[in-house]
């Protein structure tokens, strides 16, 4: 039998660095001044794909919970869909706004130089 045989293990890296990961106070998770722990998502609520999927899947939530026989559940999936909604509405008025502001500047960039070319 190999009952004496040591099996030795190597180190290997984490698979996820969350443990390595540090916010600005040095440390994963630190406690507000209300005392609620502070998550970092990474972004996922500013990319407004992600927000339209997990609209997506609460409203689906609600329409399974409804043909359950469970109205308090689907109207609490529906609370949370239109949350998201509103965050999605939030960033799209956002995206907008910021391709205009940079259509407007390209639009006086262009006729800077255009009048520079007509003076010289």
């Amino acid at each position: 039998m190999n009952n004496n045989r040591r099996r030795n293990f190597r180190n290997r890296q984490q698979k996820s660095n969350f443990l390595r990961r540090r916010n600005g106070s040095g440390s994963s998770n630190t406690f507000n001044n209300n005392g609620n722990i502070s998550f970092n998502r990474n972004g996922s609520m500013n990319n407004s794909h992600n927000v339209e999927k997990t609209m997506q899947k609460f409203q689906q939530l609600a329409k399974d919970a409804q043909s359950n026989g469970d109205p308090v559940l689907a109207q609490n999936y529906l609370q949370h869909a239109d949350h998201y909604l509103r965050r999605l509405n939030e960033l799209t008025d956002k995206k907008e706004n910021f391709l205009d502001k940079n259509k407007i500047s390209e639009n006086s960039l262009t006729e800077v130089a255009f009048q520079e070319k007509k003076l010289s």
